[in-house]
């Protein structure tokens, strides 16, 4: 019985020469696996961080020698379940596609296989960085630039397989885009101006409010932002509820990405950001244009990394430090979403019955202040911990030690 229920949910449809082009019941058991394993990954997540409290205040108060003892074997324990949340859910993601038919579908491969090349050089890309670095500085730097010189190449063959995918599927196809304006319209050159103004007010920011930070990854560095981006891209698969036309408020998935801009500056959290966001484009992606590819993925999420904007404003309370820098950096989020909806899924907006796209790309999109506060009040009770800031001092502390090192290494070569 169990045997023929299976296979009626996965009978395939196939075309006239036989070849499989999807399944009868589409996205059947995906659906439901990914809702259920959201489900039962919340409320481990949960119960692993009221563990995580209960015995952290208790080592604290009864064995505070055993106390970093303690954070490492937490963070040993976070990073694990990390792991185990985004291979699952990755997993059940290609099943999905593979339900779907896109494997068959060469259009569909210039959206999909790019974002897969680009998570492909910067997951391994770090690895080999940290390791090389393990040996000597010279062979991390070398190491990590290789990572940079790849990941630029390969960012520019996405947009030449992007455009090619829009100009051949989406331009003029009588919905997200209309030649004569009756229905939807892609506006690429709004699409453009919009992603080159973030991308360069970003870097402005960054540059100004960090002038004497460095942008140079040591091994420390490299290895808290690997810990960082999984936390985060696990933390993006529990989410708490979707929205009908993407997005989603999750349980504070941007934390990690956001304490790593705030311990180690805006420059090094825009980067640490922007990989992350392309990480996130290969959960459910949904890209129409090369533009929009950007301002929906690796350039929302690099703004994350502008919590690291205030790292060298005198704040007194590290809480309302975090919470300033957390808004700024989920308002730049929240910019770059909304130009993307307005100028690129504006059908969208027509099919709700709103008149205005612009009007209703900033009601939709304002999801991310949602999402934003979930994450300053979660950051404004870790920085409560006085044992949470002493952590965080050590690490200021050690990346001062680190720029003032890197700095006397540059006079002396000048020299």
């Amino acid at each position: 019985m169990l045997q023929s229920l299976l296979a009626s949910y996965s009978e395939k449809v196939k075309n006239e020469k036989g070849k499989t082009i999807g399944y009868v019941y589409e996205e059947l058991w995906t659906e439901y696996a990914s809702t259920l394993l959201g489900k039962v990954f919340l409320y481990a997540a949960l119960f692993l961080l009221a563990a995580f409290i209960v015995v952290g205040v208790f080592t604290r108060r009864k064995k505070a020698e055993q106390f970093p003892s303690f954070l490492k074997t937490a963070a040993i324990i976070g990073v694990t379940f990390a792991l185990t949340v985004v291979l699952t859910m990755l997993a059940i993601g290609f099943g999905k596609i593979g339900e779907k038919g896109y494997m068959q579908e060469k259009p569909k491969l210039l959206v999909l296989i790019p974002p897969m090349i680009l998570a492909g050089i910067a997951v391994p890309g770090g690895i080999i960085s940290y390791i090389a670095y393990l040996y000597s500085k010279k062979a991390g730097k070398t190491a990590l630039y290789i990572t940079f010189g790849l990941l630029a190449a390969a960012l520019v063959a996405t947009f030449v397989c992007l455009i090619v995918y829009f100009n051949k599927n989406v331009l003029n196809d009588g919905y997200y885009d209309t030649a004569d304006g009756s229905w939807g319209k892609v506006n690429q050159l709004a699409l453009y101006l919009g992603a080159i103004i973030l991308v360069i007010a970003a870097l402005a920011a960054a540059f100004l409010a960090d002038k004497g930070g460095n942008f140079s990854f040591d091994a420390k560095s490299i290895a808290l932002a690997g810990i960082c981006v999984s936390l985060s891209f696990a933390l993006s698969y529990i989410k708490l509820w979707d929205l009908p036309q993407g997005g989603s408020v999750t349980l504070v998935s941007l934390l990690p990405i956001m304490l790593y801009a705030y311990l180690y500056g805006a420059k090094k959290g825009l980067f640490v950001g922007f990989v992350y966001g392309l990480l996130q484009s290969l959960q459910d992606p949904y890209i129409i244009h090369p533009a929009q590819f950007l301002l929906d993925y690796p350039v929302a999420f690099a703004m994350a990394g502008l919590a690291g904007v205030l790292k060298n404003v005198h704040i007194k309370s590290p809480q309302l430090k975090f919470a300033l820098s957390a808004l700024i950096g989920g308002t730049m989020r929240y910019i770059s979403h909304v130009i993307s909806g307005a100028f690129a899924f504006g059908a969208y907006a027509l099919d709700a019955g709103a008149s205005n796209v612009f009007a209703y790309s900033l009601a939709y999109n304002s999801f991310v202040f949602v999402d934003i506060l979930l994450v300053i009040v979660a950051g404004v009770l870790l920085l409560s911990s006085k044992a949470f800031v002493a952590e965080t001092k050590k690490f200021a502390a050690q990346e001062t030690q680190a720029e003032q090192a890197a700095q006397n290494c540059d006079t002396n070569s000048d020299k």
